[in-house]
């Protein structure tokens, strides 16, 4: 049974929310999910599953919650070989904040992209002034994320 890690970073529970409603989706098409709500380096590299999904909200002018941080951190410091690493992203933010719009999801994306990891597909950009509930945009992008793999 292939493995997915959905690595989640939220502030007020959006992200988690997507997190919980894709997971049975994946779960219907045959993978072994883990939700990851303080993801360590080695949840990318030594204990990697065979693809990540990421859940990003954007806090504050497009910095990363709290609970990303610390990876984040260890991703740009020690820059580890992530060419093993297959992952989408789902980034979370408000277009009222202009430029740094998904902020965090834009800029771990292109971080991981850095450290060589394979973005599968096209990123996932949910607005809060367009869509109440994320999970409405996200369970169809999953749905067709899956068939694409």
């Amino acid at each position: 049974m292939p493995t997915l890690n959905i690595v989640v970073a939220t502030v007020y529970g959006g992200a988690l929310d997507v997190a919980e409603q894709v997971q049975p989706v994946f779960e219907q098409a045959g993978y072994d999910v883990s939700i990851l709500e303080s993801p360590s380096i080695d949840d990318v590299t030594v204990k990697a599953a065979e693809l990540t999904l990421f859940c990003i909200s954007t806090t504050g002018s497009g910095d990363y919650p709290g609970g990303l941080v610390p990876f984040a951190a260890a991703l740009k410091d020690r820059h580890p070989d992530l060419a093993n690493l297959r992952y989408g992203m789902i980034a979370l933010g408000d277009s009222s904040y202009g430029d740094t719009f998904c902020g965090a999801g834009r800029a771990l994306d292109a971080l991981l992209s850095e450290c060589g990891a394979i973005r599968q597909g096209e990123r996932l950009e949910i607005d809060a002034m367009e869509t109440f509930m994320a999970d409405d945009a996200a369970l169809p992008w999953v749905e067709q994320w899956i068939e694409t793999l």
